[in-house]
């Protein structure tokens, strides 16, 4: 990377990170997929849920709505009004001369510039929902929730416990995490459901399966969740190359907590760049 851009960008955090200490942990943004089709068309690593499922014209459609609202709403303004109608019409080619309100720049340059981001999925019978933690500094994160339908929620957090209690939903939604229980360790050439103990009964009775895992992190952590009715089962792979270290046991909430920190923060990211 640019030695001019890391320096810009260090300062950049450092601006940020001291009027997130004096504000505190604040909601910045909510964008539909559309939205952010619109505004970030590169960015293709994130899920768009609800637009994923649209043919192309539909897509089509949904991306000059989305466009018009942003406009109709003030989240953008277009300079040259003009060829707006032209984009909008399909016209290609066209140059949108296009502003994006402050609030809606801080999230989308903070998405593109972090580090590292930690990538959470949720999996129930209502489909998936996602977290994305894209990490700057230990007091700098931009947390983005994605609903199964679409629904893009932002939220600048100035520290990992602020970040945990935004993440630990999509894992527990219902709260049932409440006491430690031992530790099995698990084989990885056998980890079918005759070989797992007491977590088989965990995975068939599970409402809500959680995934974590650092993007671009390769020797980073995985961690595996399953929510049942009265429990949480955490499932840790230590090094997914070559698995190694696997364990499973129930989990209290603040048990939970603390291995969501962990794999945000594992030790060996800290000269990785995501």
């Amino acid at each position: 990377m640019d030695h001019h851009f890391d320096m810009e960008l260090a300062d950049f955090r450092s601006q940020i990170s001291e009027a997130l200490a004096e504000s505190g942990t604040q909601s910045l943004i909510r964008l539909t997929d559309e939205e952010l089709a619109v505004l970030d068309p590169e960015e293709t690593l994130i899920p768009k849920p609800h637009l994923s499922t649209m043919d192309p014209r539909q897509q089509e459609h949904a991306l000059a709505t989305a466009m018009r609202s942003l406009v109709a709403r003030e989240a953008i303004e277009i300079r040259n009004i003009a060829e707006l109608d032209a984009v909008l019409h399909g016209t290609p080619k066209v140059h949108v001369d296009m502003h994006i309100r402050m609030e809606i720049d801080l999230a989308l340059t903070l998405r593109r510039t972090a580090d590292r981001t930690l990538a959470v999925r949720q999996q129930s019978a209502a489909g998936s929902a996602f977290g994305y933690v894209h990490v700057h500094t230990p007091d700098l994160l931009l947390v983005e929730r994605i609903t199964a339908g679409g629904m893009h929620l932002f939220t600048l957090a100035g520290n990992v416990p602020d970040v945990v209690d935004l993440v630990q939903p999509l894992l527990d939604p219902f709260g049932v995490a409440d006491r430690d229980g031992e530790s099995t360790l698990l084989d990885p050439s056998a980890l079918d459901r005759d070989h797992v103990g007491p977590l088989a009964g965990a995975i068939d009775n599970a409402r809500i399966v959680g995934e974590l895992v650092l993007l671009g992190v390769p020797d980073g952590p995985m961690m595996t969740t399953y929510a049942t009715d009265r429990a949480v089962w955490v499932v840790i792979v230590d090094s997914p190359r070559a698995p190694s270290g696997i364990t499973a046991s129930p989990v209290s909430a603040p048990t939970l907590s603390r291995h969501i920190a962990e794999v945000l923060f594992t030790r060996s990211t800290e000269t990785s760049r995501g």
